[in-house]
């Protein structure tokens, strides 16, 4: 089984910065993508943030890219949120899947299939 433990959201101001961690633990495959995803509400859909293969290749969705940063280390990955804006204001899910999803045309969930709880982060105008 494989887990997947988020953390580091909160509560910022508009123009802030956060930083969010995520740990995969447990039966991890070799290689892996691992990706960040957020959910604004509940019923809406989950928006691809950015992934990142085991190879170093990431790719960012396109309403982050300029402010957030993600990086890897093995079975950690961060997600540096620079210049936060209130519509960034979302559950941040960290999340698992097969390798080569750093480099795809987009950042999707159905491509993932291993999940973490998630962690608010909410910015304030």
């Amino acid at each position: 089984q494989i887990q997947l433990m988020e953390s580091g959201g909160g509560s910022v101001q508009s123009g802030g910065s956060l930083r969010l961690s995520c740990l995969a633990d447990g039966h991890t495959p070799s290689s892996y993508s691992m990706g960040w995803f957020r959910r604004a509400a509940p019923g809406k859909e989950r928006e691809g943030v950015a992934a990142v293969d085991s190879d170093g290749s990431i790719r960012y969705g396109d309403s982050v890219k300029g402010r957030f940063i993600v990086s890897r280390d093995s079975a950690r990955m961060n997600l540096q949120m620079d210049n936060l804006r209130p519509e960034d204001t979302a559950i941040y899910y960290c999340a698992l899947g097969p390798p080569g999803l750093g480099s795809g045309v987009e950042v999707r969930a159905a491509d993932f299939g291993h999940w973490g709880h998630g962690t608010q982060v909410t910015v304030s105008s």
